[in-house]
């Protein structure tokens, strides 16, 4: 009976990674029937079943994998992701505030009950989870790079700005994160920093579109016609659309009489 059990198991975990989800979850089917207690397998037939899209069914073997380990960090994730897709955001929160307050510590759950808090508009209590995992972990960049995003939309930009420099003193290759940093000097009237980080995005991506739109617009805007012409220019070399193509070429046209 064990070779047997050992068999399927091998055979649910094969076709789990072949991504043929209805094969795993009836070999794992085959294994619960022996193990019915078994909170990693109840946490993988949850997730076949969401792989699946058959949501009621993971979500009943994901809670009986919970009410069997409660302190199964993924299991509360994978859950919260099957409620998020049905869009049922409350019960995604709730699940991962059970969470959380079994397992203040873990900075995984804080980290997606924060993001699940920014997209339900509760940006404090979205802010009160990323600082308090920067009590537990002073150097994790994601939680940096969140509140900084947060800050942005709220229109904190020297928060925000401090934020990304935080996480640029960590990854210096980034050329997204430059490009965020860019926009929120310009928002907070830095235009230096702005063209400053623009060119360290294209300097990390030389293929890095927005960034070369940008510095038009900034040399545009402290009237040194020559240097946007020139990344107007560079801009036109991507593949963009006709209508915007056609505005650059007349925005340059424009600043060159």
């Amino acid at each position: 009976m064990e070779n047997e059990i050992n068999k399927d198991l091998q055979n649910a975990l094969d076709a789990f990674k072949a991504a043929d989800y209805q094969t795993a979850v009836d070999a794992f089917l085959n294994v619960l029937e022996e193990d019915n207690n078994n909170p990693n397998l109840l946490n993988n037939i949850g997730l076949c079943y969401a792989k699946l899209a058959k949501d009621d069914l993971a979500v009943e073997y994901l809670l009986k994998a919970l009410s069997v380990n409660p302190k199964s960090v993924q299991t509360y994730i994978n859950i919260a992701d099957v409620y998020y897709r049905n869009k049922n955001i409350i019960d995604a929160i709730n699940v991962l505030e059970n969470g959380v307050t079994l397992m203040p510590q873990e900075i995984a759950l804080k980290h997606y009950l924060s993001r699940f808090y920014t997209e339900d508009c509760r940006y404090d209590l979205a802010m009160d989870q990323l600082f308090e995992i920067l009590d537990i972990d002073e150097e994790n960049v994601d939680a940096y790079w969140d509140l900084g995003n947060i800050q942005f939309e709220l229109g904190d930009y020297d928060s925000a700005v401090a934020n990304y420099e935080n996480v640029l003193e960590k990854v210096n290759d980034n050329a997204v994160l430059y490009y965020q940093t860019a926009i929120t000097y310009e928002a907070n009237d830095n235009i230096d920093k702005a063209i400053s980080n623009h060119l360290k995005a294209i300097s990390a991506n030389e293929n890095f579109h927005p960034s070369y739109k940008k510095l038009g617009i900034l040399f545009m805007a402290r009237d040194d016609k020559e240097s946007a012409i020139e990344y107007f220019q560079d801009y036109l070399n991507f593949d963009l659309p006709d209508d915007e193509k056609k505005n650059i070429q007349d925005l340059i046209e424009r600043i060159s009489k």
